[in-house]
């Protein structure tokens, strides 16, 4: 385990003043891009939850549609997009929040999780907290259970956990 973290840790690029100044945006294509350790930090996110009831992953915009796909054949989930508004073609319910720098909408299709499955929250990093509290928001509006929220990295100096009221864990925290 320590042997991935450090290995995930060297692989992911720092940005500095990304998407402003003052911002240390942490990229994770890196991994993304790697055949070998990508693999390996789904196997851990797989192992967080193998064997766990889960009805539905739900992926947030954008990093987390990739991270939360490629799980769920190993979860036997089914995944849900929660994206930026405007993007999706159906029918949807929303949630608008404040980020560390500006605010947003998420949403998702209105039948996009039924009233008592249990699901899954995947993004590739928890900073502050919003984007998090807001896809929990919009689980339950859908009468969803939210089992817990897990991530590639959490800035933990940030306290985005203390805000959520679900289990969280993480692979690396800075």
């Amino acid at each position: 385990m320590a042997d991935l973290i450090q290995e995930v840790a060297a692989t992911i690029r720092d940005i500095p003043d990304f998407p402003k100044p003052g911002i240390l945006f942490k990229d994770i294509t890196p991994v993304l891009a790697d055949a070998q350790l990508f693999p390996r930090v789904l196997d851990w996110f797989v192992d967080q939850y193998k064997g766990q009831a889960i009805d539905r992953i739900v992926g947030i915009e954008s990093r987390g549609f990739i991270l939360g796909a490629a799980l769920v054949e190993d979860l036997n989930a089914g995944f849900v997009p929660a994206r930026k508004a405007g993007k999706l073609p159906f029918e949807t319910v929303s949630v608008s929040y404040d980020l560390e720098y500006g605010s947003a909408t998420l949403q998702m299709h209105v039948d996009a999780i039924q009233p008592g499955q249990k699901v899954l929250i995947v993004d590739d990093l928890l900073a502050t907290g919003g984007t998090a509290l807001a896809t929990i928001e919009l689980v339950r509006k859908l009468g969803g259970e939210v089992i817990g929220a897990t991530f590639m990295v959490e800035l933990g100096f940030l306290d985005g956990r203390k805000r959520l009221d679900v289990p969280v864990k993480s692979l690396i925290t800075y």
